[in-house]
């Protein structure tokens, strides 16, 4: 078997090919078409409607993204730090990466809000690069954060965004993520009517998107890669929906690879979804066997990343390489508010 590095999933991207916006409508964006026989077809993404048929299941995430990125200060020098809330650990205890790291030492307290949010660093994770942080406010910790926290773009976004909203999908429910499931982005409510009444399964799974997405892999041999946790949910209905979809022959299309991490994760050696909830660090690379997708939405992603692992273990290494250099050809727009993809299998 074919030992994969990290170079192999390297290419090439312009500067100018990063979406620094969104496109309005959200359905307008461009969709590449990857069919099962190897053809590739250029269309607008509301177009994926022509692509489902009755009886299959649109696996959708959910999860909301929190205003997860705070300004505050020292308290004891009013010096300036960011905080990236990354992972809940208890009701009032957080993973947090932090810049500059080295104000954020064992012990030290900050203050955020005029004071509304206090935070105490209780451990230094030095592996990790992140702090093990407990906040101090009065009353109820979300309500706080929505009014002193900002959500946390990715880094490769450098002009502003007006509508934050748009960083968020139209079904955005259950609040948890730092980062948005991008490849929902464009979908809008009109849309997803018109995929439901065409008798197409249209479900929901929640996983909360970690910063980790953003982490870079860092060893040439990814199988020594140590993939990030994340909280995902799948639900009773959900799962006996999939179940049923699969014993009538149906298509299983996941929206994004949050979504297809969820479906993997809950799925059993027979090919079945069970209803569960829990930490993921499911780790999927070519040579990975998939359980239950038959098809995936997702957007154009960064280069040596585990989301390029992931999309070329589903759609074939030379596949999916080889649509990367059509994409770059054909000035799709990439990353987190750029263009989609769509693979079928079958």
């Amino acid at each position: 078997m074919r030992k994969w590095k990290l170079s192999d999933f390297h290419y090439d991207l312009p500067d100018e090919l990063i979406a620094q916006k969104p496109v309005e409508p959200r359905d307008s964006s461009r969709l590449m078409v990857l069919l099962p026989d190897g053809k590739i077809e250029h269309r607008i993404f509301r177009d994926i409607v022509e692509y489902l048929n009755e009886g299959d299941c649109l696996v959708l995430n959910n999860s909301r993204v929190i205003p997860a990125r705070l300004i505050g200060q020292r308290e004891d020098t009013g010096s300036f730090i960011e905080f990236l809330l990354v992972k809940r650990l208890s009701i009032d205890t957080w993973e947090v990466m932090t810049r500059p790291g080295k104000k954020a030492r064992k012990g030290r307290r900050f203050v955020f809000g005029d004071g509304r949010l206090k935070a105490e660093v209780l451990h230094v994770n030095r592996d990790e690069g992140t702090r093990i942080v407990r906040f101090y406010y009065e009353g109820v910790f979300e309500e706080v954060l929505e009014s002193l926290g900002e959500i946390p773009l990715p880094p490769y976004i450098k002009e502003k965004l007006e509508d934050v909203e748009r960083y968020q999908t139209v079904y955005s429910k259950i609040p948890g993520s730092a980062a948005a499931p991008t490849a929902g982005l464009h979908f809008t409510e009109e849309l997803l009517d018109r995929i439901s009444k065409k008798g197409v399964w249209i479900l929901y799974v929640t996983l909360h998107v970690g910063l980790g997405t953003f982490k870079p892999v860092k060893v040439e041999n990814i199988e020594e890669h140590k993939m990030h946790e994340e909280y995902y949910e799948i639900s009773e209905d959900v799962a006996e929906r999939i179940n049923e979809a699969k014993r009538l022959g149906k298509r299983v299309i996941a929206v994004g690879t949050t979504s297809c991490r969820v479906l993997e994760s809950a799925a059993d050696e027979k090919g079945l979804v069970k209803a569960q909830k829990g930490w993921t660090d499911i780790f999927i690379y070519p040579g990975y066997e998939f359980k239950i997708l038959d098809g995936l939405v997702t957007n154009f992603h960064l280069p040596d990343t585990t989301l390029m692992m992931l999309v070329c273990a589903f759609g074939g290494y030379e596949r999916i390489m080889n649509a990367y250099k059509v994409a770059v050809e054909e000035r799709y727009r990439f990353f987190s508010f750029g263009d989609a993809m769509l693979i079928l299998n079958r």
